[in-house]
């Protein structure tokens, strides 16, 4: 954070101080008293299901220097109407005076934490960067991630989600991003919206909101997002697969689950080896090679740090691999087009590899009036793509219209019953494990690791029984 006193801050949130703090230059300010380092800005947010007043006294004694607050408490404090609304405001005013800071905001359907990463390792190499942990991407994380940055950040990358319209438009008043970018338009949270045009419009705010002198960085993945609106003074570049596209990837080659490509842009071309898994990550990776470029990097700069890139986001198509057996663990959450993009990866391995492959697949949620209709159709896709299993845990629906000739049909009520067909697992096999976050499907995947595992001791004892 830029460095500010608490009569600042109060000021600038419109809030009553009481007593006096002493807040480190190096200060960030937390929601979780048990995050607090010395010199830190305690957030009592009120939720569901606690009352961050209620840990004022916690976030003292970790060393927290001032609380905002909406009552009087111990300690140091500013009283306000609304904590989240301070914090935006605060947030706003920060990003106001780094007027040489660069902002660059996301938004999609799908993709938004993994491209994220890919440009904050792309970034990196030509300055400090500052992005969002996690999948920080709502009204409390973006205002925090801009709050994270100081005079010398080159580089604040934020995410933008969305569950109504206008969540977004308020974001980037917040951020002002001098790129927005929106990789594509998809089903997920077709249950809050309605409509895939719905969507568009939402995940369009970040764009119409552009400041003149912005670029808007879009997708070709989708009938949509090419198609946003935009401001007079705003530039455009497009990335994907097409010809046409500004920045896009040619000659593309999959090798042991991973994309090999060129990537193409107005000013070179140089080659690419990603070191996430899939080649739906291709779309990920244009999106941060585009965004980079619009930021002035090099295309050669571009292309050695998306091969340099390995995953940093938990339960996202990470591998385990041991015994003979490999897993996918996609875990964290699903839609429609994760899932095929995902099931495409596990035909592609097992093929590889020569093993079977098992596809275990949970519930996808906020999909609306469209839900069963849509598992029903990854069901079928998992039967033409040849995948040899489908384990469906707690939706029928993705068994309905299978003939069962290709593709061996289990299923099973919860998480805990499907673990017993991983004494069935054989050496050469691939296994995906994949659902909405909601279905602690990274339960079922801990299983398959400690089966990896057992699978590894019980190699190496063989090899010492031989020797």
């Amino acid at each position: 954070m830029i460095k500010m006193s608490a009569e600042q801050i109060a000021i600038v949130v419109n809030g009553a101080l009481s007593g006096s703090a002493d807040i480190s230059e190096t200060a960030e300010f937390q929601f979780d008293s048990r995050q607090i380092s010395r010199g830190d800005v305690f957030l009592a947010l009120v939720g569901d299901n606690a009352d961050g007043h209620e840990y004022v006294s916690d976030a003292l004694k970790n060393g927290a220097a001032l609380s905002i607050v909406t009552k009087p408490v111990s300690g140091p404090h500013i009283v306000v109407k609304d904590v989240l609304a301070a914090i935006a405001a605060l947030a706003t005013y920060v990003r106001s005076q780094l007027t040489n800071l660069k902002v660059i905001g996301i938004t999609g359907s799908q993709g938004k934490t993994t491209t994220k990463d890919m440009l904050n390792t792309v970034l990196q190499t030509a300055g400090p960067t500052i992005a969002a942990r996690g999948s920080f991407n709502n009204d409390l994380g973006v205002p925090l991630t801009v709050l994270r940055s100081n005079p010398q950040t080159r580089f604040c990358v934020v995410e933008m989600g969305a569950r109504h319209g206008g969540d977004i438009l308020a974001l980037t008043k917040i951020a002002t991003p001098d790129v927005g970018a929106v990789l594509k338009v998809g089903n997920a949270h077709l249950g809050e919206f309605g409509s895939r045009e719905k969507i568009a419009q939402t995940k369009g705010e970040l764009i119409a909101g552009l400041n003149p002198g912005a670029f808007a960085v879009l997708g070709t993945y989708d009938e949509f997002t090419p198609l946003m609106e935009f401001a007079p003074g705003v530039k455009k570049i497009t990335f994907g697969e097409k010809h046409d596209c500004d920045v896009r990837a040619a000659d593309i080659e999959f090798r042991g689950g991973y994309a090999h490509f060129d990537l193409v842009t107005p000013e070179g071309r140089e080659p690419v080896a990603l070191r996430v898994l899939g080649l739906h990550q291709i779309p990920n990776a244009l999106a941060a090679a585009a965004i980079s470029y619009a930021l002035g990097l090099n295309t050669a700069a571009i292309a050695a740090a998306l091969s340099m890139h390995e995953s940093a986001s938990k339960w996202r198509m990470e591998i385990h691999e041991g015994g003979g057996l490999l897993l996918i663990n996609d875990s964290y959450n699903a839609n429609p087009e994760s899932m095929e993009a995902a099931l495409r990866t596990l035909a592609l391995l097992a093929q590889e590899r020569g093993g079977r492959s098992w596809a275990f697949l949970g519930t996808m949620h906020e999909l609306g009036e469209q839900s069963a209709h849509m598992h029903q159709e990854v069901g079928e896709l998992v039967e033409r793509l040849g995948i040899d299993h489908i384990v469906a845990i707690g939706n029928q629906n993705y068994l309905q219209g299978l003939n069962g000739l290709s593709t061996v049909k289990h299923y099973f009520e919860k998480v805990e019953e499907a673990k017993d067909l991983i004494t069935a697992f054989e050496p050469g096999d691939v296994v995906l494990v994949k659902a909405s976050r909601a279905e602690h499907f990274e339960e079922l995947a801990s299983a398959v690791v400690s089966k990896i595992s057992d699978l590894m001791n019980q190699e190496i004892k063989n090899e010492g029984d031989v020797k």
